[in-house]
């Protein structure tokens, strides 16, 4: 499914606003949300537990997402995100076959979602199809699904909007949260806000973690001011409860700039970066790379802080290349190396980076150390 998600420049002007208003506060940007099918990688660098000692005011890294572009806003470019069905308590649960629903009060197996979830898309549309025209609203939102992503029938968008219209309207939280999109982005459905608004915020109610995060996002975009971002620190905190990474940076912006109604707490705020960035949120990296580095809300580890920015640069973080290149050059939390440095700034300079200070390094190679650098960044991601 395509996740589209309402953009984090609301919220990072409105802390932007917070953070001049109070003197030596740093502002650290909110980029746009990030995908949420990762899962914490089990070799992390370290992340160190945070101390509580008092934050150091050097500004951390703040950069933009692997959009080929640089970018000192921090804005992402949307992504798609998967969410996966729930999947079973134990590696072997019982068969449907051996246990009678009925002896519990519950219902009959699912034979549509049961066929969903074994791939058999085709079959799982057949089968819902006949539910959807009869009014079952889970039906309806599983057509909608089906048709939204095209899995085994031709991709239909507005067809899938259709659907999840019918399903919003008897309180199924998937399907409000999903049409609500549609309605903020008015291609296949009439576009309106006050009905979006109304879907997203039940939506969010009823426990969807999207809907609430981008519920968040609404009412910052109607009230950047502080009032907003204390409302929207409601949902944003709900949802990183349930470890959503982009919940759980916009809180940590929340928590570092003293904004919404919390009070500067840079402790939380690292060990909220350190949460999403084992989900491969690329920005909590380079932010938390920056913090460690900088002893930021717990103690210095150069050394983890500069895993946490390989690892970004790694999965093709522009800014983060730029900034490993000069880590290398500095030799800080690993052994210096000139050729690396030239060659991850050569990685970035080619997406678009241009950076007047690494320009001037790599002019100071001689020709051999300049091959090299090109040979290796011809091999890096």
């Amino acid at each position: 499914m395509r996740w589209s998600r309402l953009s984090f420049t609301v919220l990072a002007a409105a802390l932007t606003i917070q953070a001049a208003a109070a003197a030596g506060t740093e502002t650290v940007p909110v980029p746009q949300p990030r995908p949420d099918t990762s899962t914490p990688g089990t070799s992390a660098p370290n992340t160190s537990p945070p101390n509580t000692g008092a934050p150091n005011t050097v500004a951390p890294v703040t950069s933009a997402p692997n959009t080929g572009a640089p970018n000192a806003g921090a804005v992402h470019a949307d992504k798609p995100i998967e969410t996966q069905l729930p999947q079973p308590a134990t590696l072997q649960p019982p068969s449907a076959d051996t246990v009678n629903p009925d002896r519990f009060g519950a219902k009959p197996p699912d034979a549509a979602y049961g066929a969903f979830q074994r791939g058999l898309y085709k079959t799982a549309y057949n089968l819902a199809m006949v539910r959807a025209k009869n009014g079952d609203p889970a039906a309806q939102t599983l057509v909608a699904e089906i048709l939204s992503r095209g899995l085994g029938v031709p991709l239909n968008a507005a067809e899938a909007a259709k659907w999840y219209g019918l399903a919003a309207e008897q309180g199924v939280p998937e399907a409000q949260f999903q049409y609500a999109l549609m309605l903020l982005d008015g291609r296949y459905v009439k576009k309106d806000d006050k009905e979006a608004y109304a879907l997203m915020q039940a939506a969010a109610e009823a426990g969807n973690r999207l809907a609430q995060f981008n519920f968040a996002q609404l009412l910052v975009q109607q009230d950047p001011g502080d009032a907003g971002l204390g409302k929207a620190a409601v949902y944003y905190e709900r949802a990183a409860g349930t470890g959503l990474a982009d919940a759980e940076y916009a809180m940590a912006q929340l928590y570092a700039n003293g904004a919404g109604g919390k009070l500067r707490d840079d402790a939380k705020a690292r060990v909220l970066l350190a949460q999403a960035a084992r989900q491969n949120y690329d920005t909590a990296q380079i932010d938390l790379a920056a913090w460690m580095i900088e002893g930021r809300g717990g103690g210095r580890d150069l050394k983890s802080g500069f895993a946490w920015m390989k690892r970004a640069a790694e999965g093709g973080n522009v800014a983060a290349q730029n900034r490993l290149a000069k880590l290398y050059m500095g030799g800080i939390g690993t052994d210096p190396d000139l050729i690396l440095a030239g060659a991850w700034y050569i990685v970035a300079r080619r997406a678009g980076l241009i950076d007047p200070q690494m320009d001037d390094f790599l002019q100071g190679l001689d020709d051999g150390q300049t091959k090299q650098a090109l040979q290796k960044a011809n091999r890096l991601p």
